[in-house]
């Protein structure tokens, strides 16, 4: 343990540190103002880089908060939007009945057609005769069947319910509802 009166730092006794400290100020006093005036000059330096910046904020805000070239406040810019965000609220429920609407008539039009050509008899040439089946998305619809000879053509229509028929059908009629449902040739 040091004694008073023993010098460690420099000359200075290490043991009354009060007084030490008072004679190393003393000592490089010009020392200690050229450091207190640098760390205010720096000081002053960030006050003034953040009035600047403050300044600008306020004058970002006042642009935001009142438009002189259109009259209005944020206030009534934010009421017009939600007036508007309303109004597209209520359109577009008008648009979503509109598509209901539209789809529910769309499942009960016509979307499956199948066509089968073919030749009943062996007297007539060519495949005059045809049955085609016109059928909705819920399967439901007609087949007609037409039968062309020499002497007459003859014309049947049947109906059709979820792709079957409660009247006998012919392969032909048969095989344009397959056509109709599948959405394909015969293979």
């Amino acid at each position: 343990m040091p004694q008073s009166g023993w010098r460690l730092w420099g000359g200075y006794d290490t043991a009354d540190s009060m007084a030490d400290l008072n004679r190393l100020l003393s000592d490089n006093l010009a020392l200690a103002f050229g450091v207190l005036a640098a760390v205010a000059v720096v000081l002053l330096i960030g006050l003034l880089v953040q009035s600047i910046r403050l300044g600008r904020t306020i004058r970002g805000y006042r642009e935001l908060v009142h438009d002189p070239s259109t009259g209005g406040s944020l206030h009534d810019r934010l009421a017009g939007s939600a007036e508007q965000a309303v109004r597209a609220s209520e359109r577009m429920g008008e648009v979503e009945a509109l598509f209901n609407g539209i789809e529910g008539r769309t499942r009960r039009s016509l979307q499956h057609v199948g066509l089968v050509r073919f030749n009943p008899f062996d007297d007539t040439g060519s495949d005059q005769s045809f049955a085609i089946a016109l059928l909705d998305d819920a399967r439901d619809g007609i087949v007609i069947s037409s039968l062309h000879g020499r002497a007459n053509t003859r014309l049947f229509a049947k109906p059709v319910a979820d792709g079957a028929s409660s009247h006998t059908l012919s392969d032909e009629e048969s095989e344009a509802i397959r056509m109709a449902l599948e959405g394909t040739p015969p293979a």
